[in-house]
């Protein structure tokens, strides 16, 4: 299990068609959602996030971890490395459909700790946010926060992490379509 928050270059976004177990993250904020005909737990993690949606036995979870992190191999529908920007898309049985688009930017130190800010307060608002400690090569830590839009047919994820060390950000969106 990953103790410390890896460093921006050693991360990758995955798909699973299946569940990934709990136990092989350190997770640091967690929520559980029922809507409609789907349902979904969202979760932050040491390294990024993990979401796993079910609908009809159709079961999906996306993670955004590190390359080092022991992940099964069985049933993984896509895996990219965390590096500039990318978007893809799936066809599900049953009709579901996941799209996703991800991004890592490295920013000047005054947008990394403006954006910093802006996240704190919006996650005092809405969503899941955690605060992580100092690497203590800076004085404030990375923070994670995701918000989450439930509509009948469809789950809407955005994450956003913070990499003080690197003044990188990550930014992703994934939707989550039922038919």
């Amino acid at each position: 299990m990953i103790s410390l928050r890896p460093k921006v270059a050693e991360l990758v976004f995955q798909l699973y068609g299946r569940v990934l177990h709990p136990e092989l993250f350190e997770i640091r904020a967690q929520r559980a959602i029922e809507r409609g005909t789907y349902s979904a737990t969202i979760a932050i993690t040491t390294a990024g996030h993990l979401v796993t949606w079910r609908k009809d036995g159709l079961t999906l979870t996306e993670v955004a971890t590190s390359m080092t992190q022991p992940l099964p191999q069985k049933r993984r529908l896509l895996s990219h490395r965390i590096a500039g920007e990318r978007s893809d898309r799936m066809e599900c049985r049953g009709g579901a459909c996941y799209q996703t688009c991800f991004q890592l930017e490295t920013v000047q130190p005054e947008v990394f700790w403006g954006f910093q800010q802006e996240l704190v307060e919006a996650g005092s608002k809405r969503g899941l946010l955690h605060r992580f400690e100092s690497t203590g090569r800076v004085a404030l830590g990375a923070l994670s926060w995701i918000d989450v839009e439930t509509r009948p047919r469809s789950l809407i994820v955005q994450a956003f992490h913070t990499f003080p060390d690197d003044m990188a950000i990550v930014k992703s969106q994934s939707v989550f379509d039922t038919p």
